[in-house]
């Protein structure tokens, strides 16, 4: 597998990591533990050296699964994992000062470590000045409890006034083919400050696999539910997207997915996606997306047909999309 460094923070990682939310939480009932720690060793065994989590995954059960499955392998990978919810009350945020020491305390405990490689504020709590919050990581980074600090889902001025009182290491947010809003604004800021990027959701929450059409009925535990983008009116207007993938696909003898991941990994050098998964076959296939070679002709014609699409329905509820760019 081959190695990225996001942005100018030193912190060095596989081209694709592994998102580990969905073992636990969000796209229906939780999968069997001992599977997916066999999943997530099998991503180790494979180069993947970046794995993501968050204590309201579950909550807490995704990060004590995460935890347990890589504790045979901690000072070889990275893991990153976030605070800024109040788990207690969700969906509110809580990202005080003394909120973020209890999570990083709580958090570690769970994952085993010295330290917490990569601690990402979860969304921007409008509450609490970002200045507080990244000096209370900078405290935690001092004490040893942390190593490397991010943000996600954050805008252009409040990533800029968290990194002038602490580096941010890396940004996380959704990015993919069908949702590209952050190229205008969000790239350019984070190209300038040295920031790498981690999208989530690069494949469209599962939608540009392939695998998922207007007839697709999704679980009552599943959020995609009450996503407006996975409408089944939605899900077929969309379809077009996912021709793109498929057609490019077959000439390069990949799966869509592959080519979903390989855009994306081909947008920016310091760009590591992190798709997440429940099975060994599509692990294994995503992980193969950073063989597959785009070339300057592939890329140029997938952005001639994609100007050409509008992709239908909203990404998130409007409770969820409030919580976004702040």
């Amino acid at each position: 597998m081959q190695k990225r460094k996001l942005g100018n923070s030193g912190l060095e990682v596989s081209a694709l990591g592994l998102g580990c939310m969905g073992m636990s939480y969000g796209y229906g009932p939780p999968k069997d533990k001992s599977e997916m720690i066999a999943l997530i060793r099998s991503a180790v065994e494979r180069g993947v050296t970046f794995f993501d989590t968050a204590e309201m995954y579950g909550p807490f059960t995704n990060e004590a699964l995460v935890g347990e499955a890589l504790a045979p392998f901690r000072g070889q990978v990275v893991i990153a994992t976030k605070f800024g919810f109040d788990v207690q009350a969700l969906p509110g945020l809580n990202s005080r000062p003394e909120h973020i020491r209890e999570v990083a305390e709580a958090s570690l405990a769970r994952l085993g470590g010295e330290a917490i490689d990569l601690f990402y504020q979860h969304r921007v709590d409008p509450q609490v000045p970002i200045e507080e919050v990244a000096g209370t990581v900078k405290e935690l980074i001092q004490e040893g409890k942390v190593k490397h600090f991010g943000l996600s889902e954050a805008g252009v001025q409040t990533i800029r006034r968290a990194h002038a009182v602490l580096p941010v290491a890396a940004l996380q947010s959704e990015y993919s083919l069908w949702w590209r809003e952050p190229e205008a604004e969000i790239f350019p800021a984070l190209e300038e400050l040295g920031i790498g990027f981690v999208p989530f959701s690069p494949l469209g929450k599962g939608y540009l696999t392939g695998k998922i059409d207007e007839h697709t009925i999704f679980d009552s535990s599943d959020f995609r539910r009450t996503v407006p983008r996975f409408t089944p009116e939605n899900r077929k207007a969309n379809r077009a997207i996912v021709d793109l993938l498929t057609t490019m696909a077959a000439r390069k003898g990949a799966a869509p997915a592959q080519i979903a991941l390989a855009w994306v990994l081909a947008r920016r050098p310091w760009i590591v996606p992190i798709p997440g998964t429940t099975r060994l076959a599509r692990l294994q296939e995503n992980l193969a997306a950073a063989d597959v070679d785009l070339t300057e002709d592939d890329l140029r014609e997938i952005e001639s047909v994609a100007q050409g699409i509008t992709v239908q329905g909203a990404r998130y509820g409007e409770a969820s999309a409030r919580l976004v760019g702040r």
